[in-house]
């Protein structure tokens, strides 16, 4: 079942806001993965055109049902693999569930792989527009936003410079400003942490928080657990696809922790925690 996108949910959210701004319904996501490998797709298609092709399915996310309120910010935690980036392109709409529903309300802004429409020849500046225009800016929007998006990157010195030249962070940093320049009414916002220096992820935090206080929901997937505790009404432990644990940031974190020095396994927390 596809998702239902820009859908009004009228139910009461449980965050600081009156309503759910998302809520995601016993969602699922199979993929289905070939049990052998193959040398190429030449031989693929001929096992494919014998129906000698065997299948495993693998579940990235299996039966997750989540609401967030407005101006909530919801944290999301787990391993590697726990399907954490899988459920933000879900909500999206870059991803279909294979069951389950997800209802969204209002302007969604995906901080997914930052900077992945920017052309390495063109300069920064050029990509300020070009990876506007892929997110849904208008011509001026960006005009309007130009000087702020690149006062936030403290890119000044290279903005006319081909972005081949640019390091990895001063991509990001880029790509960061530009995704965050525009109101939004939800942001789902994968690793930005990662991005730049401790300066430049300070000002991240800082501008998140300027979000909420507007107004803004957020689903802020991350493995900085410190910013997580700092930044977050409530967190969502994910393992293996499934929900392990929701509720206030602290129990969370610390039963996600506890479970981390055990090594692997995992997934005996209850449901939910609430402070």
């Amino acid at each position: 079942m596809q998702p239902s996108f820009d859908v009004k949910v009228g139910v009461a959210g449980t965050g600081p806001g009156t309503k759910s701004v998302i809520r995601v319904e016993d969602l699922s996501l199979r993929y289905r993965l070939p049990r052998e490998p193959y040398s190429g797709i030449k031989e693929f298609a001929i096992r494919w055109l014998q129906r000698r092709v065997r299948y495993v399915d693998h579940w990235a996310l299996q039966n997750v049902t989540l609401d967030v309120g407005k101006g909530e910010i919801l944290g999301i935690i787990g391993r590697n693999g726990a399907g954490k980036s899988t459920l933000l392109k879900c909500i999206a709409g870059v991803l279909y569930p294979t069951k389950g529903r997800v209802f969204v309300a209002g302007r969604v802004a995906p901080l997914l792989g930052l900077g992945a429409g920017f052309h390495p020849e063109l300069t920064g500046r050029e990509n300020v527009y070009l990876y506007g225009a892929l997110l849904g800016y208008r011509r001026r929007e960006i005009e309007q936003r130009f000087d702020e998006i690149v006062d936030f990157a403290d890119l000044w010195d290279f903005i006319d410079s081909p972005l081949r030249t640019y390091s990895g962070g001063m991509s990001l940093r880029l790509g960061f400003a530009v995704a965050t320049a525009r109101d939004a009414d939800i942001l789902l916002v994968d690793e930005v942490l990662a991005v730049g220096d401790a300066q430049f992820q300070a000002k991240c935090i800082q501008r998140m928080q300027d979000y909420r206080d507007r107004g803004t929901s957020i689903l802020f997937v991350s493995h900085d657990l410190g910013a997580i505790r700092e930044i977050c009404t409530r967190v969502a432990w994910l393992e293996k696809g499934e929900m392990q644990l929701m509720g206030s940031p602290g129990p969370v974190v610390d039963a996600y922790l506890e479970d981390l020095s055990q090594g692997e396994g995992a997934g005996n927390a209850p449901a939910s925690i609430e402070s």
